[in-house]
């Protein structure tokens, strides 16, 4: 078996340059190795995207490089295998299944978790030597209509800002993100930006921690953006705010598009349909008109919807018309979700873009097989995942390579998803968990370096560069994405093609690819990186490609000039009888994706310890909901259980679910059971945020929690929610049948318990050598108490003989629920704060306790404190 060069490590204590393993902003970090598996993070001063800083996610990145349930060697079904063995199995499969049933019987589903050298290899396989443009990515689900939109308007996608952007603006515009959770770095540019007088107006359903900061707050409802951007088109129209001699110069302007675009566009029509305060209404189209600095920042509030596509461009056409594009301060800006979704972009990881910007059209696919040297190319576009894995359950996709993602728990109606998985006859996964909701399915597993050991670079959301380096050697017999893929493509007769010894190798032909066959419109290139040799690209800082977009005015079109696309609203559908409310689904402040990597943080995991459902005090009034109760939400496709969170953020009729929690964490919350597998017929991205729904409360007999030191079993009951604590895990548990189950999961050691029948209590406390090694505390109409203390007597070397009380002796102090994650402050210790110093605004709670002076993204909760007070929780 052929080998691979291995990045050169760091010595132990030496800073190293390197990227963030989450968001797309694309954070800069210094990582020094401290010891075996351990690392201090901090944010690197120097990289252009975050100056410095970190969020929660990115602060704690230390705490999740461990070991803790690794893939670290080959499985061909349940058993270890060589190398060898595994990749000759995966390439003969992958073989046979072409040979018999052609290269479309194939497909790939890879990430934005991927660095780009993995990306480009796993395309070039997949679309010049397999033959298939069936390789998708998971970015496919938050920023594909951003693409097709950025497609239609510019001729090709380009992000026309950068971060610097927001820096110049007078007006930031957020169109459906909570860029204070989601992207809590680019949100402390943009209050940055607002102290030193830029106005903020946020566009969301939900009262977000954003929006409780922002100037203005639409809550339209959802599906209405078109309407909304209509409506703000024709305004400036009518205020002259329309820039005519850049039309004249660089858009092109179908004949009926402003016929098209202005039926229903006024004031109070578009007030109607997006149910809003005219008043308001009126109030934002001034404040745009009026401020020719606007950047218009959206995400997926905006992408994951059924009128996706249209939607992006209802906000490019308002850009280029009033000529806010390509110029300080004024642009429309697609904020990305995963870290490297740009460089997969720029590769052709998605099915419906071949290489390097390029499309299907016949020149581009005789350059690039000429390039590549390729016997084959693919002629078309591929499918797109949901289609990808409808095929899959088809039959029509004999073999499926999965990598680095988990669509059995992320794709929509998931469970038609794993069913698909279970029916396939041949699965490959490459993952650098052993055991997620995808990999049960798998007949063969493939262990994949993670963060701190992969080498290679990563594109971010304002189109930077940056290096991702390795920090430590790859743990068992794990390799990175791209040797794995090169192996396989060997193994399948292609080994010249695919002769990469280093990460520098791909990286200079993808950017001989970015620049070959010139003489067509693209922006994307990389001249001049070719060249460098592999110490420069060991020593590459980050840059950023592609200048200033369309700062010329030119596009890459033929004729060099944008287009306006004329998108009208399309209905909003009414409530359904048996399905009277909608559901939105989204992030959790310090919470990534599906949690393989954040769930191992202790202090990521006490912001938002369980999966809540948001719902309107009027909506839970009328179906009997408690706060703090459980639920079930079901949709046409499934359903599942969460804790009840009473909001007044929550429009009246719609309910919000968070998408993190999976069958290793949860008996509940399974989201991605619930929304329809329906897609924007453009980008083909799903409609996460608006699925029709409905809620029921659910009655449990009793409540109770378990800490166990290590990682233990899972308790077998109605609710069951793994948190990850300091030496343990806590799972939070309620239930109908009989608790006395759940003593089956406590581990060995000498037992000491406490009942109390006339309340339906018990508590069991497990020890061994006198530490505490397990509690379980299980009531049915008492209290119970806080898990702090608890969770601390893990670590201790003697158990307190108070442990059956669950707190110290004398008086216990609890710091309630944690508001500040990167610091680990609580909200009654900010509470007692502010009575006990006198602290007045979010400044000095930050001076006195250091919350929000970090990331940020936790000033919003404590600006709440201060005007609502303490009954007002985090």
């Amino acid at each position: 078996m052929a080998g691979a060069t291995g990045p050169s490590l760091p010595p132990e204590g030496r800073g190293v340059k390197t990227t963030c393993a989450y968001c797309g902003v694309g954070c800069g970090i210094v990582a020094t190795v401290t010891g075996d598996r351990q690392v201090a993070i901090a944010g690197d001063p120097e990289h252009p995207a975050n100056r410095g800083r970190l969020c929660s996610k990115g602060t704690h990145l230390g705490e999740t490089v461990g070991l803790e349930g690794r893939l670290l060697a080959p499985m061909i079904g349940r058993r270890r295998a060589s190398w060898d063995k595994a990749l000759d199995l995966v390439a003969r499969r992958f073989r046979e299944t072409i040979a018999r049933h052609g290269p479309n019987s194939v497909a790939f589903y890879v990430s934005g978790q991927l660095l780009t050298e993995d990306y480009y290899v796993a395309n070039k396989l997949m679309k010049g030597f397999i033959g298939s443009a069936n390789i998708d990515t998971n970015s496919r689900l938050c920023m594909s209509s951003a693409v097709a939109g950025h497609s239609r308007a510019f001729g090709e996608d380009v992000v026309p800002a950068s971060y610097d952007d927001l820096d110049a603006a007078e007006l930031i515009v957020l169109v459906g993100s909570n860029t204070a959770w989601c992207h809590p770095i680019v949100y402390q540019r943009i209050r940055s930006a607002c102290e030193a007088g830029a106005k903020l107006v946020v566009i969301d359903p939900r009262r977000t921690e954003t929006a409780e900061e922002a100037d203005l707050h639409l809550a339209i409802r959802p599906g209405s953006d078109v309407a909304l951007m209509n409506g703000l088109l024709h305004w400036c129209r009518d205020a002259g705010a329309v820039d005519a001699a850049y039309l004249a110069a660089h858009v092109s302007v179908p004949e009926d598009f402003w016929g098209r675009t202005g039926e229903g566009s006024d004031l109070w029509s578009v007030a109607r349909t997006c149910d809003v305060a005219p008043a308001d209404l009126r109030r934002f189209f001034e404040m745009f008109a009026a401020t020719p600095r606007t950047v218009t920042m959206f995400s997926q509030g905006v992408n994951q919807a059924l009128a996706g596509t249209d939607q992006v461009n209802a906000i490019l056409n308002v850009h280029l018309a009033t000529g806010r594009i390509g110029k300080p301060g004024a642009a429309p800006f697609s904020i990305t979700g995963q870290p490297n979704a740009m460089g997969g972009r720029e590769v052709g990881g998605l099915a419906s873009t071949l290489a390097a910007h390029r499309d299907f059209a016949e020149a581009n696919r005789a350059a690039v097989q000429r390039f590549w040297a390729s016997p084959t190319i693919a002629e078309k576009p591929g499918l797109k995942a949901v289609d990808l894995f409808r095929e899959l359950g088809n039959g029509r996709i004999k073999a499926l390579w999965v990598m680095a993602t988990n669509p059995a728990v992320s794709m929509p109606d998931a469970g038609a998803v794993r069913a698909a998985l279970a029916a396939c006859p041949f699965v490959v996964v490459s993952d650098v968990v052993a055991e997620t909701d995808t990999s049960v399915h798998a007949h063969v597993r493939l262990p994949a370096a993670a963060w701190g050991e992969k080498d290679g670079t990563v594109t971010n959301s304002d189109r930077t560069i940056s290096r991702q380096r390795a920090l430590f050697p790859l743990p068992g017999e794990a390799k990175p994405d791209w040797w794995i893929v090169k192996e396989v493509a060997r193994r399948m007769g292609w080994g010249t093609a695919f002769a990469y010894d280093r990460p520098a190798e791909i990286w200079r032909e993808h950017c001989r690819l970015s620049t070959y066959a010139p003489g067509d419109q693209r922006l994307f290139a990389l001249p001049g990186q070719a060249a460098k040799g592999n110490a420069d690209y060991e020593a590459m800082a980050p840059f950023r490609w592609g200048g200033t977009p369309f700062a010329d005015g030119r596009y890459p079109t033929p004729d060099g000039r944008a287009r306006l696309v004329p998108v009208v609203q399309k209905a909003v559908a009414p409530p359904l009888k048996d399905w009277p409310l909608t559901l939105n689904t989204g992030r959790y402040r310090d919470q990534w994706h599906t949690m393989t990597r954040t769930g191992l943080s202790p202090k990521l995991a006490r912001h938002r310890e369980e999966p809540l459902v948001e719902v309107h005090g009027d909506d839970a009034a009328r179906e009997g909901l408690v706060d703090g109760g459980l639920a079930r939400v079901r949709t046409p496709q499934e359903e599942s259980l969460y804790r009840v969170r009473v909001s007044e953020a929550q429009r009246p009729g719609e309910l919000f679910v968070p998408i993190h929690w999976t069958d290793r964490t949860a008996s509940g919350g399974r989201t991605g059971l619930l929304p329809r597998p329906l897609v924007d017929p453009v980008s083909g991205q799903p409609g996460f945020k608006a699925s029709p729904a409905a809620i029921a409360a659910v009655t449990c007999r009793w409540r109770g929690f378990l800490i166990v030191a290590g990682e233990g079993a899972r308790p077998e009951c109605l609710w069951a929610t793994r948190v990850a604590v300091p030496a343990g895990v806590l799972w939070e548990l309620a239930g109908d049948g009989d608790p006395a189950v759940l003593e089956a999961v406590l581990p060995k050691g000498a037992r000491i318990e406490a009942a109390d029948a006339s309340r339906g209590t018990k508590r069991v406390a497990v020890l061994v050598d006198g530490r505490l090694v397990a509690a379980l505390f299980v009531t049915e109409t008492g209290l119970l108490p806080s898990r702090d203390w608890l969770i601390e007597q893990l670590g201790a070397a003697q158990a307190a003989p108070t442990v059956l009380a669950g707190r110290a002796p004398g008086v216990a102090v609890d710091r309630g629920p944690i508001v500040c994650a990167c610091f680990d402050v609580g909200l009654k210790t900010i509470v007692s704060a502010i009575a006990a110093q006198g602290l007045a605004d979010v400044a000095a709670i930050g001076a006195a306790l250091g919350a929000g002076t970090n990331c940020g993204s936790c000033r919003p909760a404590i600006a709440r404190i201060l005007s609502q007070g303490a009954t007002h929780a985090a």
